[in-house]
């Protein structure tokens, strides 16, 4: 991707949703096998680790191991160093490097390869699973996450915006996740002799505050529309207006917060030995 193209990532923004973004990466490391022991430190790679929060999370797991979070986000990697970085209470170490997903390959053989929410940002990812799998030492293990919810209305109104002839010309060719469906991820990852596991889940997660849906695309799905805006405040609030009037109607408040569903894909591949 052309960095200067690429989103611009407020970290604060991003993080103000930590607990609802966390507990998908929680429930994939629950089925994450333990590595199998061999000589020197594990060696785990985070792609796409963000502002480090989740990556601190693999050096907790693995108290011992080499841990390396890799983004294309400046503003991430700086908060992601500031938080995070150096060596662990257990005789490991968490750093973090600049690397573009799109092109990333192991520099030499991991343990663990982790990705949490961040394939869907990458097109043509899944053609990278046999280059990481080879990555991998036998026994090691890929495992990711990514959003499942493009048919969701906070994906289909706000792509139906962007495509409208107000907005076409300046936000119709902007970068759109995409993913494939469980069983694409199950079928290529069986094919290259992995041990597989893949599934779904729809969290119901209730947002409290003004606009909470709003706030939640605004640190993800918007971006590329954000960004693409910045340097045109007028532009830029035209655009949220409409944006908070549809997602108001598509998730109205309830007495108690929005219900905010939001499906994840998961899949956990084991290298045989």
């Amino acid at each position: 991707m052309d960095p200067a193209a690429a989103p611009v990532w407020n970290p604060e923004r991003y993080l103000r949703h930590a607990a609802h973004r966390t507990r998908p990466f929680l429930d994939l490391l629950a089925r994450v096998p333990a590595p199998p022991p061999h000589a020197g430190p594990l060696r785990v790679a985070d792609l796409g680790c963000g502002a480090g929060n989740v990556t601190a999370l693999l050096a907790e797991r693995l108290p011992t191991a080499r841990v390396t979070g890799f983004d294309l986000s400046p503003e991430m990697l700086e908060r992601a160093e500031r938080d995070w970085a150096g060596p662990t209470p257990g005789g490991g170490r968490l750093d973090f490097r600049p690397a573009d997903l799109a092109d990333w390959t192991p520099d030499g053989p991991y343990d663990l390869i982790v990705s949490n929410a961040a394939l869907q940002w990458v097109p043509g990812h899944a053609d990278a699973l046999p280059g990481w799998i080879d990555g991998l030492r036998p026994g090691g293990t890929l495992a990711f996450q990514v959003p499942g919810n493009s048919a969701a209305p906070s994906h289909t109104v706000l792509d139906a915006l962007c495509d409208s002839p107000a907005w076409r010309a300046r936000l119709g060719d902007r970068a759109r996740t995409r993913v494939h469906e469980p069983a694409d991820y199950l079928t290529r990852l069986t094919a290259l002799g992995c041990a597989t596991d893949v599934w779904e889940t729809t969290y119901c997660q209730l947002l409290t505050g003004e606009d909470p849906v709003l706030d939640w695309v605004r640190g993800t799905t918007l971006l590329p529309a954000l960004t693409a805006l910045a340097g045109d405040p007028e532009a830029t609030d035209a655009f949220l207006g409409r944006c908070r009037a549809l997602l108001r109607e598509a998730y109205p408040p309830g007495p108690h917060g929005t219900v905010f569903p939001f499906r994840r894909i998961f899949a956990v591949a084991r290298r045989p030995h």
